[in-house]
């Protein structure tokens, strides 16, 4: 017995190392073919900026947790003080970018780790290999493990604090506890959302076990409250020490907050503007991690329109989530739920389903919409869930044919035979899925399922983080040299400096110079090539009377070329009046 478990094992770790060794390789050459997402130069910057004085406040101030680019940048900042030259993030964008998103890979593998760990302990050795595959294959997924960002961090961060938690529920104070607070921590330093995302997981997964152990007891609903109450403690306990671990890493300056002393100076003359100035003038404890928490609350808070299957929407959209986990998930893995409900749906009744599950409730009240990345610790947490059921429902037809064996009675039934072809399903959708992220590469971050158009098509769907990201800019300079007569002006979303180099001209339509003369936009792009991003036509990147006639006319226009994110426009004649 002992020898199957090491077997046992050995086959897992080395299904784990092939899966890992082969998506990491799709990242690394996917890394090296685009350019900079809107985010990745700020990181850049704020990155080195914090290795350089210790401090984490750059991040903070912009809403942004530290631990992923402090592991992305370590590199570059060891570099900076062996060479003792200091690095230019503008100029040096392009090889920077490829170091730093190589510092995405250990959390990448870290997801990997801990969903072969999740689907295991729900569905056996089977259930986590076939968690490492789908999550191994998934292109959305891929293609966020590509970039220097932190979406990656906190999807592994918060599937090791849910998977911890449930192993840890009947255990000693430090893996019930302790081991638990450390990856609260290290969701929180990963994206803010951990927070909420965590404490929202823990619930859900106590309900989960609380309802199988009322059921298996024969208690009746009452019982379940009373149960709750070493959850509640517990609970208490790893949310207080994660903080407390996010706090102590984040540190402070230890100076006022800029924007409280100037809003304290502001208020009325009285006795209770005075203590508020005493105060805003006295209080030096910022930056700290709570800035940035708060900072993420407001983001949501206010909230922001969104662009949603060809239509911009002034407002947030309550089932955002749903339609663009739909858009941008693969058809085998968006099939698998309703395929399990069918043939065996006790299956579906375990932790890890019901942490994404919850997670899918709530992101009908998230106002901050501008990609499905947000929600990616979802998707972990629901790949794991669905590979341990798709593994136990696999092994109902054996059990079945055992229990006839040994002369009980079995009733045989649809659902039973269904469950017999489940694997070979299962093979063909492991194929499909595949497939599907080798033939997006390098462009995973504008992939689409077919049931909406497929690839080519997305940007009609969705915009921002889900297609266009401004990553596009190096494969438009490669399109430029191919095709080049002379320069090429940019409309452009982004941040990439590439945009900046000739024979790239970056023009804002959507934003004219100030005490420029506000020109029509037939006259500004009149004689030129225009290459716009797809986001900035398809999507809600601002709201000026400038860039609705700009994005106006030239939806109208017929686009002579295009890369991945760019519509590319021939003014050197009179447009055909047609929709791209």
């Amino acid at each position: 017995m002992e020898s199957s478990a090491w077997r046992t094992r050995i086959a897992d770790a080395l299904w784990l190392v092939a899966w890992g060794v082969l998506s990491s390789a799709w990242c690394v050459t996917a890394a090296g073919e685009l350019g900079a997402t809107f985010d990745e130069p700020l990181y850049l910057t704020r990155g080195l900026e914090g290795w350089r004085t210790g401090s984490h406040a750059g991040l903070i101030r912009v809403g942004t947790m530290p631990l992923p680019i402090d592991v992305q940048t370590l590199p570059l900042y060891l570099r900076e003080r062996a060479s003792g030259t200091k690095f230019d993030t503008a100029a040096d964008c392009d090889t920077l970018l490829r170091w730093a998103r190589a510092g995405t890979l250990p959390f990448w593998w870290l997801l990997l780790l801990y969903g072969l760990l999740a689907g295991r302990q729900i569905g056996g050795p089977w259930g986590g290999r076939l968690a490492v595959t789908l999550l191994a294959c998934e292109p959305s997924l891929l293609a966020h493990a590509a970039l220097a960002t932190t979406d990656i961090a906190v999807s592994a961060a918060v599937l090791a604090l849910v998977y911890h938690f449930r192993t840890g529920r009947e255990r000693g104070w430090c893996l019930r506890v302790l081991v638990p607070s450390a990856w609260l921590a290290a969701a929180i330093l990963s994206k803010a959302s951990g927070l909420v995302f965590g404490s929202i997981c823990l619930l859900a997964v106590e309900c989960e076990r609380q309802l199988r152990q009322v059921r298996e007891r024969g208690e009746g609903w009452p019982a379940l409250w009373r149960t709750f109450g070493p959850f509640r403690r517990d609970a208490a306990q790893v949310v207080g020490l994660g903080l407390l671990l996010t706090f102590t890493y984040c540190g402070s300056d230890w100076q006022p907050e800029p924007s409280f002393v100037a809003w304290a100076h502001q208020l009325p003359e009285g006795r209770s503007a005075s203590v508020v100035v005493w105060l805003a003038d006295h209080l030096r404890i910022f930056s700290n991690a709570g800035e940035g928490i708060i900072r993420q609350v407001r983001h949501n808070v206010r909230g922001h329109g969104v662009f949603l299957l060809g239509e911009v929407h002034p407002r947030a959209l309550w089932y955002y989530f749903p339609v663009a986990l739909s858009i941008k998930l693969t058809l085998p893995l968006l099939l698998l739920p309703p395929l399990l409900a069918a043939v065996r749906p006790s299956a579906l009744r375990n932790w890890a389903c019901a942490a994404a599950g919850a997670l899918l409730l709530f992101s009908l009240t998230c106002r901050v919409q501008i990609g499905i990345r947000l929600m990616l610790p979802l998707v972990a947490l629901a790949v794991a869930g669905l590979a341990g059921a798709a593994a136990n429902a696999c092994r109902w037809p054996a059990a079945a044919d055992e229990k006839a064996r040994r002369g009980r009675f079995v009733s045989f039934s649809p659902s039973l035979l269904l469950c017999s072809a489940l694997p070979f399903v299962l093979g063909a959708s492991v194929l499909w899925a595949g497939v599907s992220a080798a033939l997006v590469w390098p462009r995973g971050l504008c992939y689409t399922n077919e049931a909406w158009g497929g690839t080519e098509r997305g940007y009609l769907r969705l915009s921002d983080s889900n297609y266009d990201w401004g990553q596009g800019v190096k494969e438009l300079a490669l399109w430029q040299k191919d095709h080049g007569n002379g320069p090429l002006d940019v409309w452009y979303f982004g941040s990439d400096p590439a945009v900046l180099r000739p024979p790239l001209h970056y023009v804002a339509l959507h934003a004219p110079p100030p005490g420029s003369p506000v020109l029509d936009v037939r006259e500004q792009v009149r004689g030129h090539r225009l290459a716009v991003s797809t986001t900035l036509l398809y999507g809600m990147p601002c709201d000026t009377e400038e860039y609705r006639q700009a994005s106006g006319f030239l939806r109208g226009c017929t686009p002579m070329a295009r890369t991945s994110t760019f519509l590319i426009y021939d003014f050197s004649e009179p447009c055909a009046a047609a929709a791209p």
